[in-house]
């Protein structure tokens, strides 16, 4: 019998997205920023299940990959093993950084959006720029829900997936409410007895003024903000995404 496709949400989180699209999306910002600042190693302070690390660990890079949730941190070792350059650890991305200092450190895919609370995300914002050496460069991702309707719910993803042996319908969505905001997950399974699975999680409402300040009382020395991965600067009624990048 396969196993609830809901004793694990790392692997459903995980199927959400379409990470060879995303990858490649991405994949020149990250090249053109290491290049200009000679990166040779990265500390990924939110890993989720290590899609990113895997991509900086196969330019060559040294790596730290850290996330909160030990099961998240458990798919990534499975999938991308332990090479002696790639290192996967149980960490909240607020903590200190024993490993440090690193050339980069990053913190994307929203996940700054998840701290409890804003003295969270300043404290990890500090522990970024702690970790990284003088001239290294700290980058963070969120996506900017200022674009977004206050209330309605903007459904992002809706696809099928096989998770732990079971097919499911997932759906996941978004959306403001006021000065904060909720990611919404909705997993159907296929198998007409086992009932669904929702769930709600908030996010912080993080302003570019407030990201900006963060960086710049945790010794940042220049601030860059981003709109998109194209380098497009940041406008906060239309931009998809808000990305900071931040050298000490």
């Amino acid at each position: 019998m396969p196993e609830s496709p809901f004793s694990n949400l790392s692997e459903v989180y995980d199927a959400l997205v379409d990470w060879p699209k995303r990858l490649a999306r991405e994949e020149p910002f990250y090249r053109r920023v290491f290049e200009r600042i000679g990166v040779q190693s990265v500390l990924d302070a939110a890993c989720g299940s290590g899609r990113h690390a895997a991509m900086f660990h196969g330019w060559g890079l040294r790596v730290e990959a850290a996330d909160l949730s030990g099961e998240m941190i458990e798919l990534a070792r499975r999938r991308f093993g332990n090479p002696p350059s790639l290192r996967w650890v149980v960490r909240g991305f607020d903590r200190p950084v024993p490993s440090a200092p690193f050339d980069a450190a990053v913190c994307v895919g929203n996940s700054l959006a998840l701290a409890p609370d804003r003295r969270t995300a300043a404290e990890a914002v500090r522990q970024l720029l702690a970790a990284v050496r003088p001239g290294g460069a700290a980058l963070v991702h969120l996506l900017n829900l200022w674009r977004l309707p206050d209330g309605p719910c903007v459904w992002q993803t809706i696809k099928r997936a096989a998770v732990a042996g079971c097919e499911l319908l997932l759906v996941k969505g978004v959306h403001r409410c006021g000065s904060g905001g909720f990611v919404d997950l909705v997993v159907v399974p296929a198998a007409a007895d086992t009932p669904p699975h929702t769930e709600s999680v908030p996010l912080l409402g993080i302003e570019a003024a407030e990201l900006e300040q963060m960086a710049r009382d945790a010794g940042a020395e220049t601030v860059r903000l981003y709109g998109d991965y194209q380098h497009a600067p940041y406008d906060r009624a239309r931009s998809c995404d808000l990305i900071m990048l931040a050298i000490k």
